[in-house]
């Protein structure tokens, strides 16, 4: 009998130690943002990684619609949900916390093979406390709100409320405490603290709180931030900042509480965290007032960046429809202490492009779900003029536009990732009136054109600026070529050698490796490289004569 007890003890020893290093080999490593060599790379297993997004619609991330979120997924061949998370469900009684949904997210994204950024919907969404539990709703004494210059409250919770502030820490440590236990395998990749934070109404909190700090000397390290030399000693906010000074000051207020609530969850699980930005035009900025006050915006990256060391980005919301206000917004954010990333976007697919000629880490346009059906002015076939972009989210005729551009991107995602922090990844689209452009690679330049050719060889552009051009370079005469609606061809920077096409690879990816199809030439090569509607990859080895 004991010779027995003694051998069932061993073996349950050897099953916990099994079980340990099942357990210890299932963990994945941790995702994180790498910055080197001025660039940034979201890592992911330990390679970097390039988030092909879909924002879904607000209320979408319920399990009841998850249904209508999925299909539309695979339709896109995304490879990672931003997905919300409701602080009025997950706390809907005080300390009791509710991880039903997550866990339903988590199960439901690693059914359908991709990765989750999960949306804090807390103290901020859009602005306004809507998300917030009814418990928080219904005590404004405890919960305050901003007060406006006449002392009434308005559609936002004061960032001074104390109350509010450890209600929110604890409440999203508690989600990261359970996200550390929940998701070994890193389903969830980043985490977005609040969604769109600040206020409209009012520029900023004029309570009696508030204004003794306005109204008190700007903090020397808010100073140094802003590079700002003071004309007189311990300035004031009007003193130092003058029309500003109200807007950057409620930034200062909304990034400290921001910063806390987001160390707080860091404590717990060290995943990267952002938080998004509601802009103003960048180009010909408004008077304060005509944009949200206290967020993320351009001119208070500084402050944010000071208040805030936990987040780990400050992710623009673009939808600017316009091509030089977008780059501009991707000038603004695509920094050297800042990874770029859209957590929401708008506008052209073809602007996907861009973003990662400027470095970006991903991309998302907003609204990526089937939960609406649109209401058509008749029963003929959908007119894009007769609706507006916000009608149109959350139907397969405002996702069918994202699908090409994702369907060419999704099986090389790990190569363009790759690529892209490794400095030799390169992607432009079409502007108007301007019908060629030139990448540059040591000793090659690609030349990229856009449109239809005349007889002659002369571009003569599209009708509208649909095109867009990839080129990567795999080695010194190797590149990979993709492309909407252009051409792209090869010169070499000596003037005196001309470019021959040794051999031009169709092909797809397959599980992160090119996988060949057939060679191209004669036509299809003689003047250049020519690509359509449909996604097309080309492997191309060069050299000169």
């Amino acid at each position: 009998m004991r010779g027995t007890g003694l051998m069932a003890a061993l073996m349950a020893a050897g099953l916990l130690v099994m079980q340990a290093a099942a357990a210890s080999a299932a963990e994945a490593p941790i995702p994180r943002l790498v910055h080197q060599d001025g660039r940034h790379a979201l890592f992911v297993n330990d390679a970097p990684y390039v988030i092909l997004g879909a924002e879904v619609n607000n209320s979408s991330g319920w399990p009841s619609q998850l249904p209508q979120v999925w299909p539309a997924i695979d339709y896109l061949h995304a490879n990672t949900v931003l997905m919300p998370v409701y602080w009025e469900q997950f706390e809907a009684q005080p300390g009791q916390y509710d991880y039903s949904v997550v866990d339903t997210l988590l199960a439901q994204a690693r059914a359908h093979q991709v990765h989750l950024i999960l949306l804090w919907f807390g103290t901020w969404k859009n602005g306004s406390p809507h998300y917030v539990p009814e418990w928080i709703k219904l005590a404004g004494d405890r919960y305050p709100r901003v007060q406006d210059r006449f002392g009434h409250p308005i559609d936002a919770l004061s960032p001074f409320g104390t109350a509010t502030l450890e209600a929110d820490k604890r409440a999203f440590g508690a989600l990261m405490h359970h996200l550390k236990a929940a998701d070994p395998q890193r389903t969830v990749l980043m985490v977005q603290v609040e969604n769109e934070t600040g206020n409209y109404g009012a520029l900023r909190d004029y309570s009696p709180a508030a204004e003794q700090l306005y109204t008190a000397p700007v903090p020397a390290d808010v100073l140094a931030a802003m590079a700002v030399q003071p004309t007189v000693a311990a300035p004031t906010w009007q003193q130092a900042f003058g029309a500003d000074s109200e807007v950057f000051f409620n930034a200062w207020a909304v990034s400290r509480y921001v910063g806390q609530v987001a160390a707080a969850g860091k404590a717990e699980y060290p995943l990267p965290l952002f938080a998004n930005a509601a802009l103003r035009d960048p180009i010909k900025p408004g008077a304060p007032g005509s944009y949200e006050s206290g967020g993320p915006i351009d001119n208070v990256i500084p402050i944010w960046k000071l208040n805030a060391p936990a987040l780990d980005l400050l992710g623009p919301d673009v939808y600017a429809p316009d091509l030089p206000t977008y780059r501009k917004q991707l000038d603004l954010y695509g920094r050297a202490d800042n990874a770029l990333f859209l957590p929401e976007t708008g506008g052209s697919p073809r602007f996907l492009f861009f973003v990662l000629g400027h470095g970006g880490i991903g991309f998302a346009p907003f609204g990526i779900d089937f939960t609406r059906t649109p209401v058509y002015p008749d029963a003929a076939r959908p007119r894009e003029e007769s609706l507006t972009p916000w009608s149109r989210t959350g139907t397969k005729e405002f996702v069918a536009p994202f699908e090409p551009l994702y369907r060419l991107f999704a099986p090389m995602a790990p190569e363009l990732a790759r690529l892209n922090f490794e400095g030799r990844l390169q992607a432009t689209g079409e502007e108007q009136g301007r019908l060629t452009q030139t990448l540059h690679f040591g000793a090659w330049d690609a030349l990229v054109s856009y449109g239809v050719w005349a007889r002659n060889g002369a571009p003569m552009g599209n009708p509208q600026p649909i095109g867009a051009a990839l080129v990567g370079q795999l080695a010194d005469n190797q590149f990979l070529v993709s492309g909407f609606h252009a051409r792209i061809d090869f010169r070499p920077v000596r003037p005196e050698l001309q470019r021959q096409f040794l051999r031009v690879e169709e092909g797809t990816y397959e599980n992160g490796s090119f996988r060949f199809q057939r060679v191209l030439n004669g036509d299809q090569t003689d003047g250049g490289l020519d690509f359509f509607a449909d996604p097309l990859v080309l492997r191309v080895s060069l050299a000169s004569y």
